[in-house]
């Protein structure tokens, strides 16, 4: 092994540990006890103070792919003091629990599953009394896995809304822009059906500006969204015409006065209702900047908050760590460059892979001849798209390598195929389920020449 051989294989190593040291600092269950502390009969979330002996029942219900290490936590905080609770998660992100029932159903595409479990979600919290506290759990997925559509829509017209928006790179507060506009539960639903019980979210974030309204389609919050807006989301993309006519005439509906908005600040049914942010992805990205410095980087986290086209997103990395190189701004190497955020991927072919995949096949794509440059990019709930991916790494050698293998990186970026290219170069980053859900995790690593 050359040196040069060495020490990338060194750096791969390094970019691990440090996304590895993202994923810990948002583990959902740690959360929950940071940020939920029981003394006696007392509990204390945030700055609120609870009193169970105050409230006849206890019930927990909550969706999200975080939301079973989430209730594993509730329970060992509360334990029998928790009458009943139903959660929905991501297919195979459940845990064994004693007291609360877990549904699992599909994500990202809604399916029956999902109807089911937010069915027994609604009936538990449906006439729900003052004397009762209800403990909420959102964490990312909760969009596609609470599925309640309204009447008159079908739920194989929500999948295709949801197909449509995707394909064509509307960002999440926009597609959930549409989806509270569709359904019973999102958008304050959930909290207009738990009025008059006191209602407490416990709420892991999974969209930049951490906004409580955008974050599972915000099924406890106020809605600052309108149906004139999810109008135009679906107008300003082109595919009006091609959602179903259900979908149109229930949107139009809204737009025109004639079926009820959703519940807005200050509604008498958020009276009783309290909201806790036990993690985001910044939160992520200041381990992962901890863990750079104790692997010899000199760290740089450049937004929490980064969205756009996510191969413009990764020309702009690629060009910092170029900068980088030359002239040692806007630090010096060796340097960890750090972000988060979601970008959007507007399907162009009819490949396989997901953002993060394509994020680093486009910035091995820029590197051109530099050296000693690492790439990793992984979202932090285990999965990329629709593939068993969480992301994937790159560093300059893998240009020459994809050409040995008679791989063409330009084509597979062409037409969306970057897990194929990947997996042949065996850079596939695989964590399997995490079961958290903070958006991406971004690492350019600069080593020292």
């Amino acid at each position: 092994m050359s040196p040069h051989e060495a020490d990338i294989k060194q750096m791969r190593e390094q970019a691990t540990l440090i996304f590895d040291a993202a994923l810990r600092a948002v583990d959902p269950e740690e959360a929950v006890f940071r940020h939920v502390k029981r003394n006696g009969d007392t509990v204390e979330i945030g700055d609120k103070i609870l009193h169970l002996n105050h409230y006849d029942r206890i019930l927990v219900v909550g969706a999200g792919k975080a939301d079973a290490p989430m209730a594993k936590a509730v329970e060992a905080i509360l334990g029998k003091r928790i009458t009943d609770g139903v959660i929905v998660v991501k297919e195979g992100h459940g845990l064994p629990l004693e007291h609360i029932q877990i549904h699992e159903a599909g994500h990202p595409v809604p399916d029956r599953r999902g109807i089911a479990g937010t069915e027994d979600v609604l009936s538990l919290i449906t006439g729900a009394r003052k004397s009762d506290l209800i403990i909420c759990l959102i964490s990312g997925g909760a969009s596609a896995l609470l599925v309640a559509p309204v009447a008159g829509v079908s739920l194989e017209a929500k999948q295709e809304v949801t197909r449509l928006l995707l394909a064509c790179g509307a960002t999440i507060h926009e597609i959930n822009t549409v989806r509270k506009h569709l359904s019973r539960a999102k958008g304050g639903g959930l909290a207009r059906l738990a009025h008059p019980a006191t209602l407490i979210s416990l709420i892991l974030s999974d969209v930049v500006g951490d906004n409580l309204d955008v974050i599972g389609s915000g099924p406890t919050v106020p809605d600052s969204s309108t149906f004139q807006q999810a109008a135009q989301v679906l107008k300003g993309y082109g595919i009006w015409d091609q959602v179903p006519h259900s979908v149109r005439r229930h949107i139009e509906g809204g737009t025109h006065g004639r079926v009820a908005e959703t519940p807005k600040p200050g509604d008498p049914d958020f009276e009783k209702d309290a909201w806790e942010l036990v993690g985001t992805n910044l939160q992520a990205l200041t381990a992962a900047s901890e863990e750079a410095e104790r692997q010899g980087y000199r760290p740089l986290i450049l937004s929490a908050m980064v969205e756009g086209e996510t191969r413009d997103v990764a020309k702009v990395h690629i060009a910092i760590a170029k900068e980088v190189v030359l002239s040692g701004h806007p630090i010096s190497p060796p340097a960890c460059i750090l972000s988060g955020g979601e970008t959007t991927v507007t399907l162009q072919g009819k490949g396989k892979g997901g953002r993060n995949q394509e994020f680093v096949l486009a910035s091995a794509i820029a590197l051109e001849r530099e050296k000693r440059i690492v790439i990793l990019s992984g979202g932090t709930d285990g999965t990329d798209g629709p593939t068993d991916a969480a992301g994937a790494i790159a560093d300059d050698t893998i240009l020459a390598r994809a050409s040995k293998k008679g791989l063409d990186p330009l084509d597979h970026l062409k037409r969306n195929d970057a897990y194929p290219f990947f997996q042949e170069l065996g850079d596939l980053l695989i964590t399997g389920p995490t079961r958290t859900n903070v958006m991406d995790v971004r690492i350019v690593l600069v080593g020292k020449d």
